[in-house]
């Protein structure tokens, strides 16, 4: 083909690169339009003084990146620029973060013990065996198995081995194992606590468990209904009995021999929530409803509240019949649970760091706690009760029948850069149920709770 083609090759990138670039460049500024017949390769290599190879090499390339097409006969041809579809853009409602945030949920995570875990992970790390780096037991390391064994025998009252404990990215995906084993072939029937977080209950029934609601008084979850008719298939029951979510109740001396005695009974499984235990104020904390029936408790914990949410780690403490079926379940969805972070918190259990980080915490809720009650005024003086001061890292707020409804409240408390949680959203089933609001004192940083607080009272004033 005796065409002209121009060409600018750039030196640094070699001969073939350099060709290749200067072709696609042409391309995509549409300095050669599609369907341009470029010229054969032996006239361009000698054009270009450069061998004949290089410009096939080039030319083949470019084919195969779709700027150029060849036929037999009819020489080589540019395409045009290839179609390069960017992902439909979806539009972006969220809305800006608070300027002070009061939601529940989330510890303090500007206290996370950056130095003490550095210093766990340098040990970790100087000590670990090289299988450490290699795909490990399902249930997770033994070193921290170990430590967790002793730490929640001492600190929580559970009776457990390290053979019985397994190690889960949290508590959500322990209850995903637990509500997927639970079912099995046939669906299963598990009752959770009325109110309570309804993505927890999302997480049952997408284990194709079906969930009924078990209420919730001012003694804790009603225990003493499962030996009824009504929860006659029920083969499981979440609790959180050390503090309930959202109430704060702590579950009633009898609530929990009744839960125990129910076990026995109907051979059920509890699946205890103990995510703040540790964070009690008033007294010792209370121990693990474990304790009382291990044969039928499936106790779950992590360090989302403790540490932070960003680490991952949870554990589950099984009773015998459930260790090898919950080892199955997570070996074929994760495989196995990240190891660093495992030894790391094994070293910061076993040098007690773990523990002093937690005391230090508690004093520190607790003060937030105390501020918290100051600023909500003299008892007498409120149109609402509080529910849950004795522990945790949040409080119910009742609101009376008359007066500001839920979505007002956060509304007005939202036009003022407050976020605040809500009691509508936890229960199983809308409708006329009490209404209130669930403030956590665990997010904000020390510099900013303070400031949170006085906009929440100012919120509060209008009830």
């Amino acid at each position: 083909m005796g065409v002209d083609l121009h060409l600018e090759l750039d030196p640094a990138f070699g001969r073939r690169s350099g060709l290749e670039r200067a072709l696609r460049q042409a391309i995509r500024t549409g300095r050669l339009a599609a369907q341009t017949r470029l010229p054969s390769t032996r006239a361009l290599a000698a054009e270009l003084n450069i061998a004949r190879g290089t410009v096939s090499a080039a030319y083949d390339q470019l084919i195969a990146e779709g700027y150029l097409s060849a036929r037999t006969g009819s020489g080589t041809v540019v395409t045009g620029r290839p179609e390069i579809r960017a992902p439909a853009k979806r539009p972006v409602s969220e809305a800006p973060p608070p300027r002070y945030d009061l939601r529940p949920g989330s510890p303090d995570v500007s206290a996370f013990p950056t130095a003490a875990w550095l210093r766990a992970t340098r040990r970790a790390l100087d000590h670990a065996p090289a299988a450490a780096y290699d795909y490990g037991d399902p249930r997770g390391r033994i070193e921290l198995r170990t430590a967790l064994a002793e730490y929640l025998g001492r600190a929580r009252g559970v009776l457990t081995t390290p053979e019985q404990i397994v190690i889960t990215s949290g508590y959500v995906h322990a209850l995903a194992l637990l509500a997927d084993v639970i079912g099995g072939v046939a669906p299963a029937t598990i009752a959770m606590e009325d109110p309570g977080l309804s993505f927890h209950r999302d997480v049952v029934r997408h284990a194709r468990a079906r969930v009924v609601a078990l209420p919730v008084d001012e003694r804790g979850a009603r225990t003493d209904l499962l030996s009824t008719a009504a929860f006659s298939d029920v083969r499981a029951v979440v609790v959180t009995p050390a503090h309930q979510y959202p109430t704060g109740v702590t579950l009633h001396p009898q609530r929990r021999h009744a839960v125990a005695e129910w076990t026995g009974a109907r051979d059920g499984l509890v699946i205890e929530d103990d995510y703040d235990g540790e964070f009690r104020y008033d007294r010792q904390p209370v121990g693990a409803l474990q304790g009382m029936a291990p044969d039928h408790v499936a106790y779950v914990g992590t360090t989302s509240k403790t540490l932070g949410p960003a680490l991952r780690l949870g554990w589950m403490v099984l009773p015998e019949r459930l260790i090898e079926p919950v080892t199955e379940a997570k070996r074929h969805t994760v495989m196995h649970t990240e190891t660093i972070g495992q030894l790391t918190l094994a070293d910061l259990i076993a040098s007690h760091a773990y523990e002093r980080h937690i005391r230090a915490c508690r004093l520190r809720y607790r003060r937030r706690r105390d501020l918290l009650i100051s600023r909500l005024g003299p008892r007498s003086e409120r149109r609402f009760t509080v529910y849950g001061i004795a522990a945790g890292l949040h409080v119910m707020i009742s609101l009376p029948a008359t007066g500001p409804s839920e979505e007002r409240i956060l509304t007005d408390a939202a036009d003022q850069g407050l976020a605040l949680g809500d009691l509508g959203s936890h229960w199983h089933t809308p409708g006329d149920r009490p209404q209130g609001l669930i403030i956590g004192y665990g997010t904000p940083g020390e510099g900013a709770y303070p400031a949170a607080l006085d906009t929440m009272a100012r919120v509060l004033r209008g009830l």
